[in-house]
């Protein structure tokens, strides 16, 4: 269903988060990614969902590489991949039900297909007495209850809950780690990142990646740190410099209009007159 080959990521603040990643998931699997903050599982999620491009490599979807997506498919693959967040992403002036509707809306699905799906879904959270509270009326963990069912709202053939219970108690994160299993034992394949130990307990022995923080390899053509810094250094003085300069020249610039300006504003002044007088 899905295939990371050879996947890197690298990025210009000289960190790489994906390193050579080899991959495969299959249909209905449970998959847990493991790794301290900023081991890249966030950027795993969005190479899948192709906000980000891969540096190396390919990523496959249903046998297709996400490389010969055209820019007009992207909206479609993501409806097929649902992201829980860990801060929720909610709308505050949205209550429960029409955050949870608002993708089918965005889909142009009919009226009672809606009202039926929502339904489903807020019977399926346990949050059918809650559905016209306000985001800021929630609990953390009734919140991300919510985000779940938004994410499933149109059907998707794969959940990626990147951190899901970051932001929660130990109770609301044992409870929203029994709803997205339950959710993968009903048929929807699950990527469940997440460094929490407890969590890691209660989803047992599924298919575990672990991903390890790794810095840039520096280019040996590249200047050392000490070199580095010198060079930025010279960089910044010169910056500055320059940026002194145009403040100055800026400066007698308006000094010199000045007069010219006044003399363009008096001169119509007198123009409005003279067509006073004569009318």
């Amino acid at each position: 269903m899905i295939v990371f080959s050879s996947v890197s990521k690298s990025f210009a603040d000289d960190q790489t988060a994906i390193v050579d990643l080899n991959l495969e998931i299959n249909e209905g699997d449970l998959v847990v990614i493991t790794g301290s903050s900023g081991a890249g599982k966030t950027t795993l999620m969005k190479l899948l969902i192709r906000e980000y491009i891969p540096t190396s490599g390919e990523i496959t979807f249903e046998n297709r590489p996400l490389s010969e997506f055209k820019k007009s498919e992207i909206p479609g693959l993501r409806r097929q991949i649902g992201v829980v967040f860990q801060d929720y992403k909610l709308i505050e002036d949205m209550n429960v039900w029409e955050n949870i509707a608002l993708p089918l809306y965005i889909s142009n699905k009919k009226d009672d297909e809606i009202e039926s799906r929502v339904t489903d879904l807020l019977n399926l959270i346990g949050l059918a007495d809650k559905a016209m509270q306000f985001p800021r009326q929630l609990s953390g963990g009734e919140a991300q209850c919510v985000s779940i069912a938004r994410a499933l709202a149109i059907g998707p053939k794969v959940i990626f809950a990147d951190e899901p219970t970051g932001n929660l108690d130990h109770e609301s994160s044992m409870k929203i780690t029994r709803l997205l299993k339950k959710i993968n034992e009903l048929g929807t394949t699950l990527l469940f990142a997440t460094h929490d130990q407890e969590v890691l307990k209660e989803l047992g022995k599924e298919k575990i990646i672990h991903l390890e923080k790794k810095a840039k390899e520096v280019n040996k053509s590249e200047p050392i740190d000490e070199e580095r810094e010198k060079v930025k250094e010279k960089q910044d003085k010169l910056a500055k410099e320059i940026n002194e300069k145009d403040h100055q020249d800026k400066h007698k610039k308006s000094k010199v209009n000045l007069p010219k300006l006044k003399l363009k504003i008096n001169l119509k002044k007198k123009e409005e007159e003279k067509k006073d007088e004569s009318t």
